[in-house]
């Protein structure tokens, strides 16, 4: 007898980005997260995406100010990343178009809404996400996008403040520079 309940959506995807021992953005892993029932909600299945644990918590449940008027002034964090918060944001990415290779001194959730989006590391590897639901784990990388479909691409972002990434001793600064070709 088949499950009435049984999920028909597809498991997540899941790909994280680091550094090789050069400094070097890589994609660490890429991998299917399958949900799992919901003990305490009859129909509901769920699967940690990312989970951080050494800081926060934030007084906005206190603050009746509209998030998304703030400004974020923080010239280092290209008005991307505050300095001291996140940054809940979507992105277009018209049909054929390519965003400029960056780095941001944060850890970013990059969740694919719409469309289709390649990404590209900075060692020239490619992941096509094709599924609403894909998901980017950024762990202040080097990387760009790509919509290589002829519809617009949309993907929403949380930018968490995060320590510069060192290698041997040294931070990576955040950057923005073109695509010239293999990075």
């Amino acid at each position: 007898m088949s499950n009435p309940l049984a999920s028909f959506l597809p498991d997540l995807r899941r790909i994280v980005t680091a550094h090789d021992e050069e400094g070097v953005a890589v994609v660490q892993s890429d991998i299917r997260l399958v949900a799992a029932d919901m003990e305490s909600v009859r129909g509901a299945r769920s699967a940690a995406i990312w989970v951080t644990t050494d800081s926060i918590p934030t007084n906005d449940n206190n603050n009746s100010e509209d998030g998304a008027i703030r400004k974020i002034d923080e010239s280092s964090g290209f008005g991307l990343v505050h300095p001291t918060g996140t940054n809940l944001r979507s992105t277009d990415l018209a049909p054929g178009a390519i965003t400029p290779m960056h780095r941001t001194s944060s850890l970013d959730y990059n969740i694919l809404v719409q469309g289709e989006l390649i990404l590209i590391t900075e060692d020239g590897t490619e992941k096509h996400l094709k599924n609403p639901g894909d998901t980017v784990i950024q762990k202040g990388t080097l990387h760009a996008w790509r919509n290589p479909s002829k519809t617009w691409a949309r993907w929403v972002t949380v930018l968490i403040a995060a320590e510069p990434v060192t290698v041997k001793g040294e931070p990576l600064d955040p950057v923005f520079r073109p695509i010239t070709g293999k990075e």
